[in-house]
């Protein structure tokens, strides 16, 4: 796994993002001081999954993408422009994808996915299993996002029980580091899915959560977003309604996850 990334982390000024910010962020496309391959920058990357069932919960039909592609690549693209805005992380500017079956896995020290909990489930080979095991306790980091309620966590938790049957799954506190190691949030916050301008709740949970796997030594290996859209966040940065105030957490969320990752 690539050790040597550039981490000129902490940027000249560490204010919040301001109400302005999230907006100007999508709208970066001056890409001329990033690095033009991949070397030590950091590279987004989405896992693609199975899943058990083969159409939506909802009875929707999301066709051959599935699940694991919702908000891709918008989302994964606007995220690294706030992380190269509003850091010194040298980025590249393109997202990728890969399965866990994919060795390459093991170069870079951040992975995304989300949707966990629809379609039944994702469903794992042993192969992925035991490749993801052995990521995690080597020392990457798995961010998973946007999945709500009790149904959903249930198709969630029968997967990742069997990767770590040896771990238990935690929740984090509001003063767990994770959440102060950039910006100071105060704890988990419910980012809403687009034309949800009242957040209010998905499912049957009002809150947001944040529960993780540990490693023997305390650190989070696998965040587990419960019952919040990150990704929409970073998506509808400048969609007309998607409010300001949720699209400017996601980032600060966002970063203080990499951030973490990257320093553990």
């Amino acid at each position: 796994m690539k050790t040597n990334i550039l981490l000129c982390i902490f940027c000249a000024s560490l204010s919040m993002i301001t109400a302005d910010s999230a907006a100007e962020i999508a709208a970066t496309t001056d890409y001329a001081t990033e690095l033009d391959e991949a070397g030590d920058a950091f590279t987004f990357v989405r896992i693609q999954y199975d899943t058990a069932g083969s159409s939506w919960d909802e009875g929707e039909h999301w066709g051959p993408w599935r699940t694991w592609a919702v908000d891709f690549p918008a989302a994964d693209r606007n995220f690294l422009r706030g992380v190269r805005r509003l850091t010194n992380i040298q980025v590249n500017r393109e997202p990728i994808v890969l399965r866990l079956d994919d060795d390459r896995i093991f170069e870079y020290p951040f992975l995304y996915m989300l949707e966990v909990g629809r379609q039944g489930g994702v469903q794992f080979s042993q192969k992925e299993m035991g490749n993801l095991r052995e990521y995690l306790l080597r020392g990457g980091f798995l961010f998973i996002d946007d999945f709500w309620g009790t149904w959903q966590w249930s198709n969630f938790y029968r997967t990742f029980s069997k990767i770590f049957p040896d771990k238990s799954i935690v929740e984090l506190s509001k003063d767990h580091q994770i959440f102060h190691c950039f910006y100071d949030i105060d704890g988990p916050q419910m980012i809403p899915r687009v034309h949800n301008i009242d957040n209010y709740p998905e499912q049957d949970v009002d809150v947001a959560i944040n529960r993780a796997i540990l490693d023997d030594d305390g650190r989070v290996m696998v965040l587990i977003n419960w019952n919040s859209d990150i990704g929409d966040g970073w998506e509808h940065t400048y969609h007309p309604v998607y409010p300001t105030q949720y699209a400017n957490m996601a980032y600060r969320l966002g970063i203080n996850y990499l951030v973490y990752a990257l320093t553990h």
